[in-house]
């Protein structure tokens, strides 16, 4: 199952979320098991699995970095389950800093404006790796593909950094 042609849009890292929601909420209709009740055992066990697979299509479409992954793969790309490092030292540096600025936040003198400076940052580096990764997944060029592996790797770190700044906005904000 093509997931961009199950929901019937173009193959492009950049989608329309309400189109997808749209289309997943018609495809669970017409395949919900409720609609099988009375058919036979095989029928229902289908109908299941296609329930099933639209969600894992849905769980992969909405999320930048399995969207990617899975275009990647498409093109014969597969790094879903890979355990190779990124090489770019200025990146790797770059997340070093940002690890340090991440665990003073919860000391920072004014931990609202530390906070909101963060959140920017990770945004910008979000829009800039993402914005690269769209050209690059758009490109009909091998090395382009091996460039958005590595970008799809850099939105990873910064997803992971946007996980833990919530996690430290949690504790600090809901003592």
């Amino acid at each position: 199952m093509r997931y961009f042609e199950l929901f019937a849009i173009p193959v492009d890292y950049n989608i329309d979320l309400a189109t997808i929601n749209k289309h997943y909420l018609e495809l669970q209709r017409a395949v919900h098991p409720d609609r099988h009740a009375s058919s036979s055992s095989r029928d229902k066990l289908l109908a299941v699995q296609n329930a099933a697979e639209i969600n894992d299509a849905l769980q992969t479409l909405k999320h930048p970095v399995k969207r990617a992954e899975y275009m990647l793969s498409e093109l014969g790309v597969d790094i879903r389950a890979e355990q190779q490092t990124l090489q770019d030292p200025l990146f790797l540096m770059q997340q070093m800093e940002l690890r340090e600025e991440l665990e003073e936040l919860e000391n920072a003198a004014d931990p609202d404006a530390a906070i909101a400076q963060f959140e920017a940052q990770i945004k910008q580096l979000d829009k800039q790796y993402s914005s690269e990764l769209a050209a690059q997944l758009a490109s009909n060029d091998e090395q382009q593909w091996q460039a958005a592996a590595d970008n799809i790797r850099k939105l990873k770190f910064v997803y992971k950094l946007r996980d833990e700044l919530e996690r430290i906005e949690d504790s600090l904000f809901d003592d």
